[in-house]
């Protein structure tokens, strides 16, 4: 089974803060996973080493997709390889439009001497733009630049989608989210799951849950996963909060 595996992974901000302190997690082919936590666990830290951004160091451990290190890789490599990242808060490109930035990452996968279909590639875009509300008219906007939050959402839900990777991370995606762009992100990511690709859903709250059903829930404290279970462990924290994790592991 292809699998994600993240083993012991230490990682810091600057020289002197640790953020992840050990963590040991595997996203398998074929499932969905959530890591839920408190603010200041380490979740967006994890999500960012795991795709090679500069700002942390990772100090030990080890990241595998599929038996190959991706420590050390710049982030387009990690990318070509198979790996997505949708960030929390999705970065505005001015002057690059939509349908030009996903044609150029789709290029980038391709073999020398290889070339995009044009006809072919704006058809698959058109069909899954309408699939997630996009007006096709955005094909020609540039990348997030006033978009509203739902918007820009969509946007790397759409890439993601174009993209194909086989092993996707959604960064608190839901937040910033009214009900109904929440219920169509959650459909284009549904829409995605599949035996040939691994999700993880890194969220503070139960309700994107209710609409993207995980296989695993994972609690993440002080940098570390400390609990695991199914579906049920969203929800009884959703009911009592992360205080009762850190009173058993205080206990």
């Amino acid at each position: 089974m292809s699998v994600l595996g993240i083993q012991n992974l230490r990682a810091c901000i600057g020289h002197d803060k640790e953020i992840l302190k050990g963590l040991c997690l595997d996203l398998p082919q074929g499932e969905v996973h959530a890591i839920m936590g408190p603010n200041g666990s380490g979740k967006s830290t994890l999500a960012k080493a795991i795709a090679g951004h500069d700002d942390y160091e990772v100090t030990d451990g080890s990241v595998l997709m599929d038996d190959t290190s991706i420590l050390g890789m710049e982030p387009d490599e990690i990318a070509r390889m198979g790996l997505f990242l949708a960030f929390q808060y999705p970065m505005e490109l001015p002057g690059v439009s939509i349908a030009n930035f996903i044609r150029a990452a789709l290029q980038a996968r391709l073999g020398e001497g290889e070339r995009i279909d044009a006809s072919n590639y704006y058809k698959d875009l058109y069909e899954k733009m309408d699939e997630l509300g996009i007006d096709r008219q955005f094909t020609s906007r540039s990348v997030n630049e006033g978009f509203s939050g739902g918007e820009k959402k969509r946007c790397e839900i759409l890439q993601m989608a174009m993209l194909q990777p086989r092993y996707c991370i959604l960064d608190e995606t839901d937040s910033g989210l009214d009900i109904d762009a929440l219920r169509i992100v959650a459909q284009g990511v549904n829409a995605m799951r599949g035996s040939d690709r691994g999700i993880l859903v890194i969220t503070h709250y139960q309700r994107l849950l209710e609409y993207i059903v995980p296989d695993r829930v994972h609690v993440m404290w002080d940098g570390r996963i400390v609990r695991s279970g199914d579906k049920a462990l969203a929800v009884e924290l959703e009911e009592k909060g992360y205080d009762w994790v850190k009173a058993e592991l205080v206990a």
